[in-house]
């Protein structure tokens, strides 16, 4: 019994004979209990019409029986036999795409993420593998994802790591001065990479739905005001121009102020950190009947047709050939994106091409 219910072969296979052996037993309850009355009500009919019968009709009535009985063995002889042949073909069709996921599921468990199994008929049994090879796409993508989140956090810790390790080699070797601008340096080292760890905290929670969110009924530009006032130092020393188109009559919507002022602040500091001295950022507003529409347009560098699908992913820089050192942690967009669609709206960018500028587009719904 055991046995059986490890496999779905015997199951199957049962499960015909017992089909075999349900219609066998009623045939034969139909024989033994059926048969006989109405064989003697046909043979007292015939007897009324041809005369005095009565000595045949327990010969004929046996006789009767002992056929029915040969018939229904080899009945049960021929069903026995195509069962076995019938649960064997229809076994294999079942149980072999199963054993070839289970085979490939335990590759995929050890570590082989690129294992696929075969995709046949258009059946459920079709349905049923191409569930599993779109699991174990989804499952390989994850392992890259996590590989590639390990390579970039390694990177990110390399190059301050390696700074202060300098410094401080130099301090002990007497090579560099004891004086403040000395530990100023190690100091602004161990701000990045306390930096880096908040955002990392922050893009973890952000991708698990994790983020707390304190909403409140306010307008646009109060965050949008907030996140200017942060950065204008910086633009002017800069020397690019930031510009606001904020309509007045903008309605007031449900959001997080500190959550989407950190957008803003995101939005604002890539388009600086890509946008050249002498070119402006533009930032404008509009409200349509069942949403707000916030642009950030920089006149920078730019984004490539390649780049742009990859731009809110982690650790993603369009410059490869720019000094890390020079930006942020590289999660901003990521984390900003994270913060808007959890507001249930959009975070999107588009390009004309490379040295034509680029918008952001946050997209967010109004509420009732």
């Amino acid at each position: 019994m055991r046995t059986i219910r490890r496999h779905l072969g015997w199951k199957l296979f049962f499960s015909y004979l017992t089909i075999i052996l349900v219609g066998v037993v009623s045939l034969t309850i139909a024989a033994e209990f059926v048969t006989p009355a109405a064989f003697n009500r046909h043979m007292a009919t015939m007897d009324m019409m041809g005369g005095n019968m009565g000595g045949m009709m327990a010969d004929l009535t046996e006789g009767f029986q002992s056929a029915i009985n040969e018939i229904l063995l080899v009945a049960v002889m021929l069903a026995f036999i195509t069962a076995v042949f019938v649960s064997t073909f229809v076994t294999r069709r079942i149980v072999k795409p199963v054993q070839a996921m289970k085979a490939v599921s335990q590759r995929i468990a050890n570590g082989c993420y690129d294992e696929r199994v075969q995709v046949i008929g258009e059946d459920e049994l079709a349905d049923l593998a191409q569930a599993f090879n779109q699991m174990a796409h989804t499952l390989a993508q994850t392992e890259e994802r996590r590989r590639q989140l390990i390579g970039d956090v390694a990177h990110e810790l390399r190059t301050p790591l390696s700074s202060i390790r300098s410094v401080m080699e130099g301090l002990i070797d007497g090579v560099l001065p004891v004086e403040p601008s000395t530990f100023l340096d190690v100091q602004r080292e161990v701000n990045r990479l306390q930096q880096l760890v908040h955002d990392l905290e922050q893009l973890s929670k952000a991708e698990a739905g994790e983020l707390s969110m304190e909403l409140a009924w306010v307008k646009p530009t109060t965050f949008v005001g907030t996140a200017v006032a942060r950065l204008a130092m910086q633009y002017e020393d800069k020397g690019v121009q930031l510009h606001t188109d904020l309509p007045d009559n903008l309605p007031d919507f449900k959001v997080d102020p500190a959550r989407m002022t950190q957008v803003m602040l995101n939005l604002l500091g890539n388009a600086l950190q890509y946008t050249p001295s002498g070119s402006e950022v533009v930032v404008t507003a509009r409200a349509e009947p069942q949403q707000l529409i916030l642009t950030v347009q920089d006149s920078g560098i730019g984004l490539s047709a390649d780049a742009l699908p990859h731009i809110f992913e982690r650790f993603y820089r369009v410059d490869k050939s720019r000094s890390r050192a020079g930006g942020g942690s590289g999660v901003g967009l990521t984390i900003s994106r994270h913060i808007v669609e959890a507001h249930n709206g959009r975070l999107t960018v588009t390009s004309p091409g490379l040295g034509q500028g680029s918008t952001f587009t946050l997209t967010l719904p109004l509420s009732d």
